[in-house]
Formats: structure tokens, sequence, C-alpha cells
């Protein structure tokens, strides 16, 4: 921001609905995932009602829902295939930014093996309880004791690429636990390059054990350019908020904004749309993904939804004549499957923008196609994967 000269004074706000998913992708048997689709079945809750999104078009994509779509879309629209290998959060935002993950991230369905173990107690001085794939409340209620008794570390993991370290906040502070995480990272590369490592600081006594606020990913860094490195380096503006800046490591960022959740996230963006920043504000909301998705919680994922189109309602005249609105995500995660993993979906595309045409993008063969559409946008070339669609974006077809 501030008095700099851009090569472009266009502003983009690319929204990541965290765990968004809108149908199975063809490969979705492959992953477990056959049959899901976490649009259609949040779309049965009584707390359902996205009037906004459905004027944008949202309906009108191909296989999102058997909801009416309408008849003039105000936004362009389409959805999108996952050509990496994996559904993380991670992989998936990667490919946003245009990189494309050949191998997926190691995950640890029996917990960490020794190696790493051994290593981390040798790093820490301190030993590890758990070191399964738990649920993060529940790891608690079951160690949480032995953690204040041994001053032992819960060390534990999920379907994600994760290796998360809890500790109580009156034991070891949360800036402990931090150089903690980063002595953890150091470790786990190569065959253990594990996505993010979480600090997951908790407090209260048993059974009323809760995690605050002071969650933090220590993540591993993209091994290849990405859109906001291109970004970066031509001088642009690039504003990460909610959990962007710890998905890629802090790089090609130039100003992070945490959150503690949707709320907070899309306040934040309200009052970016006040400031005059040229070049990408990248927004995750993961409270789709982390309060509901993985808790099989329909009714809170479609009230989730719900908020977030009310909020858009408000938010779209916010836009000025240059501005472009993206809306897509980084995965599924079906609430209504028995599973409480992340599943294989294709996600919704959403382009909005008073230039740009309301048209038809079809099936996307990959979700770099919209990092490379913001470059182009931006007036920026630069080698990352994806095919740009702007040119149908002002009206060039598809």
């Amino acid at each position: 921001m501030g008095d700099a000269v851009y090569p472009c004074r266009r502003r983009v706000f690319l929204i990541v609905l965290d765990s968004f998913g809108i149908g199975a992708s063809p490969d979705a048997t492959a992953y477990g995932d056959a049959g899901s689709n976490t649009l259609a079945s949040i779309a049965h809750s009584p707390a359902f009602r996205a009037d906004t999104l459905q004027r944008l078009g949202l309906f009108n994509v191909e296989g999102g829902s058997s909801l009416p779509g309408v008849k003039a879309p105000l936004a362009a629209y389409g959805r999108c295939m996952e050509r990496s290998r994996g559904k993380d959060t991670t992989i998936g935002h990667w490919e946003i930014a245009g990189l494309i993950s050949k191998r997926p991230l190691p995950v640890y369905p029996d917990g960490f093996p020794a190696e790493v173990l051994d290593a981390f107690t040798q790093a820490t001085g301190r030993g590890v309880l758990c070191n399964r794939p738990y649920s993060g409340t529940q790891v608690l209620l079951d160690y949480g004791r032995a953690h204040l008794e041994t001053g032992n570390l819960i060390v534990y993991t999920s379907a994600d690429s994760v290796f998360q370290i809890a500790a109580h906040e009156s034991l070891v502070p949360p800036e402990e636990l931090y150089e903690i995480c980063r002595k953890a990272r150091a470790i786990l590369t190569g065959r253990h390059a594990v996505g993010r490592v979480i600090a997951r600081p908790f407090i209260g006594e048993y059974p009323n054990f809760t995690r605050t606020a002071r969650r933090h990913d220590f993540s591993l860094e993209p091994p290849g350019v990405t859109m906001l490195d291109l970004l970066r380096e031509q001088g642009f503006d690039t504003i990460a908020v909610g959990k962007i800046n710890d998905i890629f490591a802090g790089r090609g960022v130039s100003q992070a904004i945490p959150t503690s959740g949707n709320a907070e996230g899309m306040e934040r963006v309200m009052q970016l749309a006040q400031e005059a920043f040229h070049g990408l504000c990248f927004l995750n909301l993961v409270d789709f993904d982390m309060l509901y998705g993985h808790r099989n919680d329909v009714d809170g994922y479609a009230a989730a939804l719900t908020a977030f189109d009310r909020w858009l309602a408000g938010f779209l005249p916010q836009l000025g004549a240059e501005d472009v609105l993206m809306i897509t995500a980084d995965h599924g995660c079906d609430p209504a499957t028995p599973s409480t993993d992340h599943s294989r979906e294709y996600t919704p595309l959403l382009v909005y923008g008073a230039k740009i045409a309301p048209v038809p993008l079809g099936t996307r063969a990959s979700f770099a196609d919209i990092g490379k559409t913001v470059l182009e946008l931006l007036g920026v070339d630069g080698p990352i994967a994806g095919a740009s669609f702007a040119g149908a974006l002002e009206g060039g077809g598809v």
C-alpha cells in the first residue's frame, strides 16, 4: 500500500471457503470418497440459505446440487478439478497458487515412527503422549491430566499431513510451545516432511480443558514458485488473511493478518475493501472445515455458509470498478458421510466484478487455473501451472 507505483491498479479478492466441495471428482473412489458432495449435503439443512451465491451463479455450476440456478447469473461460474495428489489444505492452496504436487504429503494413520519421536524427544527434552490420529478435543480429555502430571507433550495427528503438539499454557507457555514446534519442523523433512506442524495450546482443568486462540501453524515451504512469489516480485500487495500466511510459510506475503475464525476474517476483508491496496487479498475461511466438516455437523456447516452469504451481500457493493472477486475452495469435507476426513471433490469457481463477463467457465482441469488467471488479470506472467481464463472474463469466450 502507500504511494508506490504499481504496474496495475486492480484489486483481486480471492476467497477460499475451506472444504466447500460441490461434488465427487472423477477419481474420488481412489480416495474413498465416492458420492461425496459437501454442497448437496448442507443444502438439505433448514439452516441453509444462499440467496447471494445463487444470484452469482453457484447453482448454475454443473453437478453442484439440485437447487435451481438463475437465468442470468451475475458472475462467471464453473468448477475446478484438482490435479495434485492429495486432498489436504496445504496441497489445495498450493495448487490454487499454481503449484501442482505430484506426490501426496505423508500421513500417519498408525502414529509417527520411533525415528521421528526419538529425535523430537532429544531436541525438546520432553517425552511424548498419545502419538495417534485423534480428535483435537478428545485428546485433551484423554491425555490432559497425564500431560500436567508428567510434563510430556501430547503429540497427535489426523487424516491430514500434520504433526500436532498440545500443551497446557500453565506448563508450557505459548512462546515455548512455538519454539518446540520450530524444532519439530526442522526434524520433519525428507520423507517425513509433513504439511504442517501445529501448536495447540490449551487451558483449564480436567475435564474442562479448552483450546485457546493461540494456535500457530508451522508449514512446509512451497517447493516451487507460486502466484504469491511472482506478484510480490512485481511490487504488488499480497495480503494474506486467516491461515494463508501459514500455508505458504510466509513466502510471497507482503502483509499477514491472522484471524480467529470466519467472522473475523470476513470483517477484516470488509475493512480492506476500504483501503487503497493494489494486488491480491487472499482469504481462507477455516471454520467450514475445522468446526463443521471434520465434526460431521451438517447444520453448523449450513449456518456458516448462510452467514457468509449474508456477509457477501454487503461486500459486493464495496468493490470498485476495476476490482475482481473470486470464490473457490481447496477440497471437500462432506459432513453427511461417515468419514470425518476431507473429500476429493470438485470446487466451485465464481468470478464477479463490474468488468467481468458473467459467462460459464465449464470444468477447469486444475485449481491452478485460478492462480494463472489472477496473474493475467494483474498483468503478470510467470512459470506456474494452469491455464488462464482471463480472456473469457473479458468477454472473449472460454
